[in-house]
């Protein structure tokens, strides 16, 4: 090991700090990108999630109707089947 030592100067840790400071800089401007798509994600998944909640409803209150028109047909069916038997 030698015993010469690095000279350090102000100039020196001005250099390594504007290097320190540029790399958080570039890590900040990175972590606000993966942020901002991170969050639009999100959003998309909220609403496609409404969606998906909108679609069921929708499904179900069809699903309650055809119940109904089948109800009512079964009912026009026994009053002709009836009428039918009468003659």
């Amino acid at each position: 090991m030698s015993d010469e030592r690095e000279t350090i100067d102000l100039a020196y840790i001005g250099r390594a700090l504007q290097r320190l400071t540029t790399e958080v800089a570039s890590l900040r401007d990175d972590m606000q990108v993966l942020t901002a798509i991170v969050l639009r994600h999100e959003t998309m998944l909220l609403r496609l999630d409404e969606t998906l909640n909108g679609m069921l409803q929708q499904i179900t209150a069809m699903v309650a109707q055809n119940a109904r028109t089948v109800d009512r047909l079964r009912s026009l069916d026994e009053r002709v089947g009836a009428l039918e038997d009468k003659r």
